[in-house]
This record gives structure tokens, sequence and C-alpha cells, in this order.
């Protein structure tokens, strides 16, 4: 009996301490969640310099190929750095006050357009409440104050010109030594290393592709509101770049703002057309090209970046949302490549079966 009462009271000890091992620790990764939350502002800036080095490393390599220094090296890259920065915050700037003189334009198209549809659907004998629920759910001021947010938001990480700076410069010199400290630790850590040199890639091929078919979205799809006579051509051109760095739901935020307008100003027909373009150039450039091109560097599932997505623009905000996919890869590679008892999980986590060979 005693033997088996302290067998029993073994199990339930263990039991115990796994309970409160994992209470313990969801309430720790609480507490994380939260100050990550509380410091986004200081966060985002930082792993968008982190991005934007890495992004900009094979640069830096064929200089180094050549006979100048190693500090004339880490200048060159700073002032590239620097330039896109430049440019595109000079765009958002643009970007929105355009959207900011805009808007105003259409105040009483959209409260015509919202009186309309209350009046049709109290001749249908639906509930007030329901009205109520239905008119914020189809708001286009809402729809279109989301691009003002989103642009805001994205300028707000860049325009925070000393901080952002700063931190790039620092980076740019510190290259050099980092790449030699983990050469030094890919001999104690190898696997921790890889996964680094993993993280390194998928971000630089995400982000050059990205960047590269969102300038080919905006130029045609900017052309192409502007010969059809939509206002705000070069806002929308804006907007359809910087989404296409949102995984997913990019296309769908970039089609809504310019259509809304389309059907302020012209009716459904320029609406639909403007529907027809984005489907046909974004919808097959984002959704079917762009994501081949990207390939194995990324291994994420669809579902893993979409949730992702989620996840990174409540805990950062609109940066979050941007730099979802380059969030998500370092955490890949810092949680699951570093450890090789987690290898199991790649295959989940991609979306594709291990390969056999």
């Amino acid at each position: 009996m005693s033997i088996e009462s302290d067998a029993g009271s073994g199990v339930s000890g263990r039991t115990v301490s796994g309970v409160l091992t994992f209470v313990v620790g969801a309430a720790a990764l609480t507490i994380v969640l939260g100050g990550v939350h509380a410091v986004s502002g200081i966060i985002g800036p930082v792993f968008l310099g982190l991005v934007l080095t890495v992004t900009v490393h094979p640069i830096r390599r064929r200089l180094e190929q050549t006979r100048l220094p190693e500090w004339a090296v880490s200048c060159l890259m700073l002032l590239a750095a620097y330039l896109l920065i430049v440019l595109m915050t000079l765009a958002l700037i643009v970007s929105v006050a355009q959207l900011a003189s805009l808007l105003p334009q259409y105040t009483a198209d959209i409260t015509t357009t919202i009186e309309e549809a209350v009046s049709g659907l109290e001749r249908l004998g639906v509930d007030q409440d329901q009205i109520d629920k239905v008119v914020q759910a189809m708001d286009p001021s809402q729809l279109v104050g989301l691009v003002g947010s989103l642009l805001s938001g994205t300028l707000g990480a860049l325009t925070d010109v000393f901080f952002l700076f700063t931190v790039l410069l620092f980076m740019a010199f510190d290259t050099n030594g980092a790449r030699n400290n983990l050469k030094v630790l890919g001999s104690r850590f190898d696997a921790l290393v890889t996964a680094l040199g993993h993280f390194a890639i998928g971000t630089r091929t995400y982000m050059a592709v990205a960047a590269v078919f969102g300038l080919i979205v905006a130029v045609i799809d900017g052309a192409a509101l502007y010969a059809i006579g939509v206002p705000g051509a070069f806002v929308w051109a804006v907007l359809a770049f910087v989404t296409n760095f949102i995984p997913n739901i990019g296309f769908v935020i970039g089609l809504v703002p310019p259509a809304v307008i389309a059907l302020l100003e012209d009716g459904p027909r320029l609406m639909l057309a403007v529907i027809a373009i984005y489907c046909v150039v974004n919808f097959v450039i984002q959704s079917i090209i762009q994501p081949r091109i990207v390939g194995e560097s990324v291994g994420l599932s669809p579902t893993l970046t979409f949730l992702s997505l989620v996840f990174w623009a409540w805990l950062l905000g609109p940066v979050g949302a941007l730099l979802a996919v380059p969030l998500s890869l370092l955490m890949k590679s810092l949680l699951i490549e570093a450890d090789p008892r987690l290898s199991w999980a790649l295959p989940l986590i991609s979306g594709r079966p291990e390969s056999s060979g």
C-alpha cells in the first residue's frame, strides 16, 4: 500500500509541477508580449533597420571585393540605406498630404451614399439596430481612413529620422564585426548560426522580390487609374507598393479605397473598372507569380503567414503588418531551426512535406 501510495503521490506531484510550469510560462509570455507592445515604437524602427541592413548586404559583399577600405564600404552602405528611407518617406509624405486633401471633397458623397442605404433598408422593414450595424460596416469613410492609418503608421516609423538613422549607423559599421563573431560562434553553435543565415537569406529574398513586384504593381496601377480618371492615382500607387509587403490581405487593402473613390466619383461603372484592373494586375502578380519566385526561401505556410500577420500587426501596429514575414522568419530561426530537436516542426511550418533525400 505504501508503495502504491508513493507512486500515486509522485504522479500527482509531477502533474501539479507541470501545470505550475505551464501557468508560470504563460504568465511570463503575457508579460513579455505586454512589454513588447508597450515599446513597439522602438522595436519597429530597430527591426526595420535590421531588415534594411540585411537587404543591402549583398551590395556590401561586392564592394568588399574592390580595394575600398572597410570604413568606405560601410559609409556607402549607410548612404544606400539612407537613400531608400528618404525616397520612401518623401513618397509617403506626398501620399498622406494628397489623401488629406482628397477625402474632404467626398464628405457629401459619402453622407449621401449612407443616407440612401439607410432609406433602402428602412423601406425593406429592417430594424434600426441592424441598420446601424450595417451602416458602420459599410461606411466608406472608415475604409478610406484605414489607408491614412496605414500610410501614417508607416511614415511614423520612417520619419523617426534621428533614431532610425542612428540605428542604421551602428548596424552599418558593426556588420563586419558581427559577421566575424558569427564565424567564431559557428564552431560552438553551428545550428544557431546556420538558422540566422537562413533568416538573412529568406528576409533578403522576400524584401527584394516584394519591392520589385511592388514597384511594378504601383506603376501599372497608378498609370491605369490616372488613365481612367480616378482621383488620387499617385496615392493609390504608393498604397499598392506598401501593401505588397503585407501578405494575404495586402491586395484587398490596396483595392478597396480606390474602388470606393471611383464609386463616389463616377458610379459603379468606374468602380468595376478599378476592380477589373486590380484583379488582373495585382492578383496575378501578388498571388500567383510573386509567391512562386519567393518559393523555398520563406518556408511559411499560407495559414501561418496570415496568422503571423494578425499577430505582428496587433503587437507592433502597421509596421508589424509590413514586416510580418521577416519577423516570423526570425522567430522561426531562433525558436525552431536553432534547436535540432525541433526540426520535425519545419514541414508543419512550411506546409511542405519533408524531403526524403
